[in-house]
């Protein structure tokens, strides 16, 4: 996340999509996971910046404090996500 912000400083178009378990960056809690006290600002700086998370429809937990801060989220399937990948230009994997 904190390198995609990065990327998104300069001009270029950047689609965050968190699928399996990448999805839970969006926790309200994620002190467990790396750098979980910096995720945070990082979710607040791209929410600033009114990026969604594209977030793979059915790793989406149904938890009520999963996305407690809001950000914007559009669900989406493995076809959708195919889709987004052939239109890309470059990517970044985790």
């Amino acid at each position: 996340m904190r390198i995609g912000l990065g990327v998104v400083a300069g001009e270029n178009d950047v689609v965050f999509v968190l699928l399996g378990a990448g999805v839970h960056l969006l926790d309200e809690d994620t002190d467990d996971l790396v750098d979980g006290d910096d995720i945070a600002r990082f979710r607040a700086n791209l929410k600033s910046l009114g990026l969604p998370f594209h977030v793979e429809k059915d790793a989406m937990p149904s938890d009520p404090t999963w996305n407690a801060d809001g950000h914007s989220v559009t669900a989406v399937t493995r076809d959708e996500i195919a889709g987004l990948v052939q239109r890309g230009r470059r990517f970044l994997v985790f």
